[in-house]
């Protein structure tokens, strides 16, 4: 039989494992509407299932459209609590790429990002995006009058005990 006191310990551990990232629920899809990936890919690269484009811009996204930050993981959390993960991209126009985003399910700062020099004017260019938060985060990246959006689940898990 279950009393008010075990009832409310297995609450708070439900709750403390939802709000840990380490699981992700089916409904936090409807929360936050990440972009599939379109297939389309740049002139001369081989085709893959996570690539998102269209005719001047492309990106890889991060599969279940969700960027996941773990101990021992790809990206960093630097002192100041921000995630940062590398994304690649393709200018098929000619141009720097700037990029910026928003958080869509809460207030935040906005996204910064690193886009390092030396890759030319058109073709690959590696990317840091910058997330202050977890959440759900739109990204748009541009080159002159073109641009490419997409939206992305930032998730830390934490150690487990």
């Amino acid at each position: 039989m279950l009393t008010s006191r075990k009832v409310l310990l297995v609450v708070l551990a439900t709750a403390s494992f939802l709000c840990s990232g380490a699981y992700v629920s089916s409904d936090s899809s409807k929360a936050c509407p990440v972009t599939k990936p379109n297939g389309y890919i740049p002139p001369g690269e081989r085709p893959s299932s996570s690539t998102h484009g269209n005719s001047a811009l492309w990106t890889t996204l991060w599969p279940d459209g969700t960027v996941v930050f773990r101990p021992g993981g790809p990206g960093f959390v630097a002192p100041d609590g921000s995630l940062t993960m590398k994304f690649l991209w393709w200018r098929g126009v000619r141009g720097k790429l700037t990029i910026q985003g928003q958080r869509l399910d809460a207030p935040a700062p906005p996204l910064r990002a690193d886009i390092p020099g030396g890759y030319g004017d058109t073709g690959f260019q590696a990317t840091g995006l910058i997330f202050p938060t977890e959440g759900c985060w739109e990204v748009t990246g541009k080159v002159g009058e073109s641009s490419l959006t997409f939206v992305t689940r930032v998730v830390k898990v934490e150690k487990s005990k």
